[in-house]
Protein backbone atom coordinates (compact mmCIF):
# COMPACT_ATOMS: atom_id res chain seq x y z
CA UNK A 1 0.00 0.00 0.00
CA UNK A 2 1.56 3.45 -1.62
CA UNK A 3 2.02 5.48 1.85
CA UNK A 4 0.10 8.58 2.69
CA UNK A 5 2.03 11.63 1.10
CA UNK A 6 -0.01 13.96 4.10
CA UNK A 7 1.30 11.47 7.02
CA UNK A 8 3.68 13.88 9.58
CA UNK A 9 1.60 17.32 7.93
CA UNK A 10 -0.28 19.65 9.69
CA UNK A 11 -2.87 19.87 7.42
CA UNK A 12 -6.36 21.42 7.49
CA UNK A 13 -9.14 21.52 4.87
CA UNK A 14 -10.23 25.14 4.88
CA UNK A 15 -12.59 28.02 3.13
CA UNK A 16 -15.28 27.25 0.77
CA UNK A 17 -15.02 23.49 1.41
CA UNK A 18 -15.49 23.79 5.45
CA UNK A 19 -18.34 26.29 4.49
CA UNK A 20 -20.53 24.08 2.26
CA UNK A 21 -20.74 21.39 3.82
CA UNK A 22 -21.84 23.02 6.94
CA UNK A 23 -24.57 24.20 5.24
CA UNK A 24 -25.27 21.32 3.73
CA UNK A 25 -24.29 22.99 -0.16
CA UNK A 26 -22.70 20.78 -2.56
CA UNK A 27 -18.82 21.01 -2.06
CA UNK A 28 -17.11 20.93 -5.61
CA UNK A 29 -13.30 21.24 -4.22
CA UNK A 30 -11.65 20.71 -1.19
CA UNK A 31 -8.51 23.23 -0.55
CA UNK A 32 -6.26 22.17 2.10
CA UNK A 33 -3.51 24.56 3.97
CA UNK A 34 -0.12 22.39 5.13
CA UNK A 35 1.32 24.54 8.40
CA UNK A 36 5.08 24.05 9.58
CA UNK A 37 6.12 22.68 5.86
CA UNK A 38 8.93 23.93 3.65
CA UNK A 39 8.54 23.59 -0.33
CA UNK A 40 11.47 21.22 -0.25
CA UNK A 41 9.15 19.07 1.84
CA UNK A 42 6.41 18.96 -0.26
CA UNK A 43 8.14 17.81 -3.21
CA UNK A 44 10.43 15.08 -1.57
CA UNK A 45 6.59 13.89 -0.59
CA UNK A 46 6.20 13.79 -3.77
CA UNK A 47 3.33 16.76 -3.80
CA UNK A 48 4.03 18.94 -7.60
CA UNK A 49 3.90 22.56 -7.34
CA UNK A 50 2.08 24.64 -9.55
CA UNK A 51 1.17 27.77 -7.34
CA UNK A 52 3.11 31.03 -9.59
CA UNK A 53 2.37 33.19 -6.79
CA UNK A 54 2.87 31.85 -3.92
CA UNK A 55 3.75 28.22 -2.88
CA UNK A 56 0.54 25.52 -4.02
CA UNK A 57 1.68 21.98 -4.94
CA UNK A 58 -1.12 18.91 -6.00
CA UNK A 59 -1.30 16.02 -3.84
CA UNK A 60 0.00 12.93 -5.87
CA UNK A 61 -3.04 10.68 -5.94
CA UNK A 62 -6.27 13.09 -5.32
CA UNK A 63 -4.70 16.35 -7.30
CA UNK A 64 -6.39 18.38 -4.94
CA UNK A 65 -4.77 21.79 -4.24
CA UNK A 66 -2.38 21.79 -0.64
CA UNK A 67 -1.09 25.62 -0.41
CA UNK A 68 1.38 25.96 2.60
CA UNK A 69 -0.05 28.73 5.01
CA UNK A 70 0.82 32.10 4.34
CA UNK A 71 0.24 36.03 5.23
CA UNK A 72 -0.14 38.77 2.81
CA UNK A 73 0.91 42.55 3.18
CA UNK A 74 -0.50 45.17 0.61
CA UNK A 75 2.27 46.45 -1.53
CA UNK A 76 0.30 48.11 -4.20
CA UNK A 77 -2.91 48.74 -6.25
CA UNK A 78 -5.58 46.10 -6.95
CA UNK A 79 -6.00 42.34 -6.05
CA UNK A 80 -2.02 41.46 -7.27
CA UNK A 81 -0.44 44.58 -5.21
CA UNK A 82 0.76 42.06 -2.47
CA UNK A 83 3.81 40.79 -0.80
CA UNK A 84 3.49 37.07 0.27
CA UNK A 85 5.09 35.59 3.35
CA UNK A 86 5.23 31.74 3.14
CA UNK A 87 7.11 29.95 5.79
CA UNK A 88 7.24 26.81 8.44
CA UNK A 89 6.77 29.58 11.29
CA UNK A 90 3.53 31.40 9.41
CA UNK A 91 0.47 29.84 11.89
CA UNK A 92 -3.30 28.64 10.86
CA UNK A 93 -5.03 31.96 12.59
CA UNK A 94 -2.60 33.68 10.67
CA UNK A 95 -3.11 32.02 7.61
CA UNK A 96 -6.53 32.62 8.20
CA UNK A 97 -7.22 36.31 9.13
CA UNK A 98 -5.77 36.98 5.37
CA UNK A 99 -9.17 36.09 4.17
CA UNK A 100 -12.02 37.91 2.61
CA UNK A 101 -15.33 36.70 5.06
CA UNK A 102 -15.50 35.25 8.29
CA UNK A 103 -17.28 31.57 6.81
CA UNK A 104 -14.49 31.41 4.68
CA UNK A 105 -12.04 31.55 7.22
CA UNK A 106 -12.90 28.61 9.27
CA UNK A 107 -10.96 25.16 8.90
CA UNK A 108 -10.97 21.68 10.11
CA UNK A 109 -8.37 18.94 10.95
CA UNK A 110 -7.88 15.95 9.47
CA UNK A 111 -9.99 14.34 12.46
CA UNK A 112 -12.75 16.89 11.94
CA UNK A 113 -11.81 19.62 14.33
CA UNK A 114 -13.26 22.71 13.72
CA UNK A 115 -10.96 25.85 13.99
CA UNK A 116 -12.59 28.86 14.13
CA UNK A 117 -10.92 32.06 15.50
CA UNK A 118 -12.95 34.51 13.77
CA UNK A 119 -16.66 33.46 14.48
CA UNK A 120 -17.12 32.21 11.16
CA UNK A 121 -19.90 29.27 12.56
CA UNK A 122 -21.71 31.98 14.26
CA UNK A 123 -21.97 33.98 11.17
CA UNK A 124 -23.34 30.82 8.96
CA UNK A 125 -25.75 30.12 11.51
CA UNK A 126 -26.56 33.61 11.43
CA UNK A 127 -27.06 34.10 7.63
CA UNK A 128 -24.73 37.03 7.46
CA UNK A 129 -21.42 37.96 5.36
CA UNK A 130 -18.79 39.50 7.29
CA UNK A 131 -15.37 40.45 6.73
CA UNK A 132 -12.77 39.12 8.99
CA UNK A 133 -10.81 41.72 9.47
CA UNK A 134 -9.98 45.43 8.24
CA UNK A 135 -7.26 44.25 6.08
CA UNK A 136 -10.64 43.48 3.57
CA UNK A 137 -10.41 47.04 1.81
CA UNK A 138 -7.10 45.57 0.53
CA UNK A 139 -8.43 43.91 -2.02
CA UNK A 140 -10.85 45.09 -4.08
CA UNK A 141 -11.65 42.19 -5.53
CA UNK A 142 -13.56 41.20 -2.16
CA UNK A 143 -16.23 43.67 -3.06
CA UNK A 144 -16.82 41.39 -6.30
CA UNK A 145 -16.79 38.03 -4.06
CA UNK A 146 -18.96 39.40 -1.57
CA UNK A 147 -21.98 40.13 -3.81
CA UNK A 148 -21.61 37.10 -5.78
CA UNK A 149 -21.40 34.89 -2.44
CA UNK A 150 -24.72 36.93 -1.46
CA UNK A 151 -26.36 35.49 -5.11
CA UNK A 152 -25.18 32.05 -3.93
CA UNK A 153 -26.86 31.88 -0.86
CA UNK A 154 -29.65 34.66 -1.02
CA UNK A 155 -32.05 31.83 -1.40
CA UNK A 156 -30.92 30.29 2.32
CA UNK A 157 -31.27 33.75 3.81
CA UNK A 158 -27.66 35.81 4.19
CA UNK A 159 -27.33 39.22 4.36
CA UNK A 160 -24.51 41.01 4.22
CA UNK A 161 -23.31 42.80 8.01
CA UNK A 162 -23.66 46.47 7.96
CA UNK A 163 -20.33 47.26 8.55
CA UNK A 164 -19.08 45.11 5.69
CA UNK A 165 -21.38 47.11 3.09
CA UNK A 166 -19.07 50.29 4.75
CA UNK A 167 -16.02 48.89 4.00
CA UNK A 168 -17.11 48.04 0.51
CA UNK A 169 -18.57 51.06 -0.11
CA UNK A 170 -15.07 52.89 1.03
CA UNK A 171 -13.17 50.60 -1.68
CA UNK A 172 -15.83 52.05 -4.30
CA UNK A 173 -15.08 55.70 -3.01
CA UNK A 174 -11.55 54.74 -3.07
CA UNK A 175 -10.46 54.31 -6.76
CA UNK A 176 -9.39 50.94 -6.09
CA UNK A 177 -12.18 49.00 -8.37
CA UNK A 178 -10.21 50.77 -11.42
CA UNK A 179 -7.33 48.90 -10.44
CA UNK A 180 -8.84 45.49 -11.42
CA UNK A 181 -7.95 43.55 -14.37
CA UNK A 182 -11.22 43.28 -16.42
CA UNK A 183 -10.54 39.66 -16.67
CA UNK A 184 -10.83 39.26 -12.96
CA UNK A 185 -14.50 41.57 -12.99
CA UNK A 186 -15.65 39.38 -15.81
CA UNK A 187 -14.91 36.48 -13.96
CA UNK A 188 -16.91 37.09 -10.97
CA UNK A 189 -19.95 38.34 -12.68
CA UNK A 190 -20.15 35.29 -14.88
CA UNK A 191 -20.02 33.22 -12.17
CA UNK A 192 -22.77 35.34 -10.39
CA UNK A 193 -24.53 34.99 -13.12
CA UNK A 194 -24.82 30.78 -12.63
CA UNK A 195 -25.93 31.56 -9.34
CA UNK A 196 -29.17 31.18 -7.78
CA UNK A 197 -29.84 34.47 -7.22
CA UNK A 198 -27.74 36.13 -9.59
CA UNK A 199 -30.13 39.54 -9.08
CA UNK A 200 -28.51 39.99 -5.86
CA UNK A 201 -25.01 40.51 -7.16
CA UNK A 202 -26.00 43.76 -9.23
CA UNK A 203 -27.82 44.93 -6.22
CA UNK A 204 -25.03 44.72 -3.95
CA UNK A 205 -22.84 46.15 -5.85
CA UNK A 206 -25.10 48.93 -6.65
CA UNK A 207 -25.78 49.85 -2.81
CA UNK A 208 -22.17 50.21 -2.26
CA UNK A 209 -21.37 52.57 -5.06
CA UNK A 210 -19.18 49.70 -7.36
CA UNK A 211 -21.77 49.18 -10.14
CA UNK A 212 -21.30 52.38 -11.31
CA UNK A 213 -17.73 52.46 -11.38
CA UNK A 214 -17.40 49.03 -13.12
CA UNK A 215 -20.86 49.00 -15.29
CA UNK A 216 -22.39 52.37 -15.62
CA UNK A 217 -23.86 51.63 -18.81
CA UNK A 218 -26.47 49.19 -16.81
CA UNK A 219 -28.32 52.92 -15.70
CA UNK A 220 -28.92 53.57 -19.00
CA UNK A 221 -32.47 54.00 -20.20
CA UNK A 222 -34.45 52.66 -18.49
CA UNK A 223 -32.38 51.68 -14.94
CA UNK A 224 -31.20 48.89 -13.20
CA UNK A 225 -34.37 47.07 -11.41
CA UNK A 226 -36.01 46.61 -15.03
CA UNK A 227 -33.33 45.27 -16.54
CA UNK A 228 -32.57 42.58 -13.21
CA UNK A 229 -36.34 41.29 -13.79
CA UNK A 230 -36.11 40.86 -17.40
CA UNK A 231 -33.04 38.77 -16.80
CA UNK A 232 -35.14 36.55 -14.62
CA UNK A 233 -37.53 36.03 -17.71
CA UNK A 234 -35.99 33.10 -19.35
CA UNK A 235 -37.97 29.99 -21.13
CA UNK A 236 -36.62 27.15 -18.39
CA UNK A 237 -35.64 24.97 -21.69
CA UNK A 238 -32.63 27.64 -22.18
CA UNK A 239 -29.14 26.26 -21.69
CA UNK A 240 -26.02 27.95 -20.74
CA UNK A 241 -28.25 30.36 -18.46
CA UNK A 242 -25.65 32.55 -17.56
CA UNK A 243 -25.10 34.28 -21.58
CA UNK A 244 -28.71 34.48 -21.30
CA UNK A 245 -29.13 36.32 -18.12
CA UNK A 246 -26.33 38.59 -19.16
CA UNK A 247 -27.51 39.13 -22.60
CA UNK A 248 -31.65 39.95 -21.70
CA UNK A 249 -29.19 42.39 -19.12
CA UNK A 250 -27.82 44.36 -21.93
CA UNK A 251 -30.21 43.89 -24.84
CA UNK A 252 -31.68 47.76 -24.73
CA UNK A 253 -28.20 49.65 -24.84
CA UNK A 254 -27.48 50.72 -27.92
CA UNK A 255 -24.74 49.33 -29.87
CA UNK A 256 -22.26 51.85 -28.84
CA UNK A 257 -22.54 51.39 -25.05
CA UNK A 258 -23.01 47.41 -25.79
CA UNK A 259 -19.21 47.36 -27.43
CA UNK A 260 -17.61 50.03 -24.64
CA UNK A 261 -18.60 47.35 -21.79
CA UNK A 262 -17.79 44.60 -23.71
CA UNK A 263 -14.22 46.00 -24.59
CA UNK A 264 -13.38 46.98 -20.76
CA UNK A 265 -14.67 43.61 -19.51
CA UNK A 266 -13.08 41.67 -21.87
CA UNK A 267 -16.23 39.87 -22.83
CA UNK A 268 -15.81 36.48 -24.51
CA UNK A 269 -17.33 36.80 -27.87
CA UNK A 270 -20.18 33.70 -27.30
CA UNK A 271 -21.85 36.93 -25.06
CA UNK A 272 -20.99 39.55 -27.35
CA UNK A 273 -22.91 37.77 -29.98
CA UNK A 274 -25.97 36.87 -28.01
CA UNK A 275 -26.00 40.38 -26.81
CA UNK A 276 -26.11 41.59 -30.26
CA UNK A 277 -29.17 38.72 -31.38
CA UNK A 278 -31.12 39.60 -28.15
CA UNK A 279 -31.03 43.65 -29.19
CA UNK A 280 -32.35 42.73 -32.67
CA UNK A 281 -35.23 40.75 -31.66
CA UNK A 282 -35.96 43.32 -29.16
CA UNK A 283 -35.66 46.02 -32.10
CA UNK A 284 -38.16 43.73 -34.15
CA UNK A 285 -41.05 43.24 -31.29
CA UNK A 286 -40.76 47.59 -31.19
CA UNK A 287 -40.65 47.90 -34.79
CA UNK A 288 -43.46 45.78 -35.44
CA UNK A 289 -43.19 42.80 -37.66
CA UNK A 290 -46.12 43.27 -39.47
CA UNK A 291 -44.10 43.24 -42.81
CA UNK A 292 -42.08 40.50 -44.50
CA UNK A 293 -38.94 42.36 -44.94
CA UNK A 294 -38.65 43.51 -41.03
CA UNK A 295 -38.68 39.50 -40.56
CA UNK A 296 -36.59 38.93 -42.88
CA UNK A 297 -34.31 41.55 -42.10
CA UNK A 298 -33.98 39.81 -38.08
CA UNK A 299 -33.18 36.99 -39.87
CA UNK A 300 -30.42 37.97 -41.60
CA UNK A 301 -29.49 40.14 -38.71
CA UNK A 302 -29.13 36.51 -36.40
CA UNK A 303 -27.13 35.08 -39.18
CA UNK A 304 -30.12 32.48 -39.35
CA UNK A 305 -29.90 31.03 -42.47
CA UNK A 306 -26.83 29.53 -41.56
CA UNK A 307 -26.96 28.96 -37.75
CA UNK A 308 -30.69 27.95 -37.34
CA UNK A 309 -30.27 26.72 -34.01
CA UNK A 310 -29.89 30.14 -32.76
CA UNK A 311 -33.98 31.15 -34.11
CA UNK A 312 -35.38 28.55 -31.54
CA UNK A 313 -34.49 29.95 -28.08
CA UNK A 314 -34.57 33.90 -29.62
CA UNK A 315 -38.32 33.42 -30.39
CA UNK A 316 -39.10 31.39 -27.05
CA UNK A 317 -37.64 34.44 -25.44
CA UNK A 318 -39.82 36.71 -27.55
CA UNK A 319 -42.84 34.52 -26.40
CA UNK A 320 -42.45 35.82 -22.71
CA UNK A 321 -43.84 39.27 -23.90
CA UNK A 322 -44.90 38.79 -27.32
CA UNK A 323 -46.18 35.10 -27.73
CA UNK A 324 -48.34 35.99 -31.02
CA UNK A 325 -45.67 37.97 -33.24
CA UNK A 326 -43.44 34.90 -32.02
CA UNK A 327 -46.06 32.37 -32.85
CA UNK A 328 -46.21 34.69 -36.68
CA UNK A 329 -42.18 35.07 -36.80
CA UNK A 330 -42.00 31.47 -36.09
CA UNK A 331 -44.70 30.44 -39.21
CA UNK A 332 -42.30 32.42 -40.78
CA UNK A 333 -38.81 31.09 -40.41
CA UNK A 334 -40.37 27.85 -41.29
CA UNK A 335 -41.67 29.17 -44.86
CA UNK A 336 -38.34 30.76 -45.44
CA UNK A 337 -36.16 28.15 -44.09
CA UNK A 338 -37.64 25.36 -45.99
CA UNK A 339 -36.18 26.44 -49.53
CA UNK A 340 -33.17 24.76 -50.01
CA UNK A 341 -30.59 26.84 -52.51
CA UNK A 342 -29.80 23.07 -54.70
CA UNK A 343 -33.23 23.21 -55.63
CA UNK A 344 -32.32 26.66 -57.58
CA UNK A 345 -29.01 25.21 -58.45
CA UNK A 346 -31.40 22.51 -60.19
CA UNK A 347 -32.89 25.11 -61.63
CA UNK A 348 -29.66 26.73 -63.29
CA UNK A 349 -29.23 29.67 -60.98
CA UNK A 350 -25.58 30.31 -59.90
CA UNK A 351 -23.11 32.72 -58.39
CA UNK A 352 -24.87 36.23 -57.31
CA UNK A 353 -28.43 35.23 -59.56
CA UNK A 354 -28.32 32.58 -57.28
CA UNK A 355 -28.31 34.54 -53.87
CA UNK A 356 -30.95 37.47 -55.37
CA UNK A 357 -33.57 34.78 -56.29
CA UNK A 358 -33.14 32.93 -52.92
CA UNK A 359 -34.08 36.37 -51.31
CA UNK A 360 -37.02 37.21 -53.27
CA UNK A 361 -38.07 33.74 -52.86
CA UNK A 362 -37.44 33.37 -49.12
CA UNK A 363 -39.23 36.92 -48.75
CA UNK A 364 -41.94 35.81 -51.01
CA UNK A 365 -42.32 32.69 -48.40
CA UNK A 366 -42.38 34.95 -45.54
CA UNK A 367 -45.03 37.41 -47.48
CA UNK A 368 -47.77 34.41 -47.61
CA UNK A 369 -47.24 33.29 -44.11
CA UNK A 370 -47.80 36.65 -42.55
Amino acid sequence: MAKDPCAGLDVYRVGGAVRDAHLGWPVKDTDWVVVGATPEEMRQRGFRPVGRDFPVFLHPQTQEEYALARTERKSGHGYTGFVVYASPDVTLEEDLVRRDLTINAMAESMDGTLVDPFGGMVDLEARILRHVSPAFVEDPLRVLRTARFLARYAGLGFSVAASTMTLMSELAESGELSHLVAERVWAETERALSEPCPEQYFRTLDSCGALKVLMPELYEHEGLEPRLKRMHALPEALKDVASWRWGRLLETLSESQRADLGQRLRMPRAYRELIEQLAYTRQLANGGADTAQSIMTWMESVDAWRRGERVGPLLSVLALDHPELSASVGAAWQAASSLAPRELVEEGFSGSELGRELARRRLAAISRSL
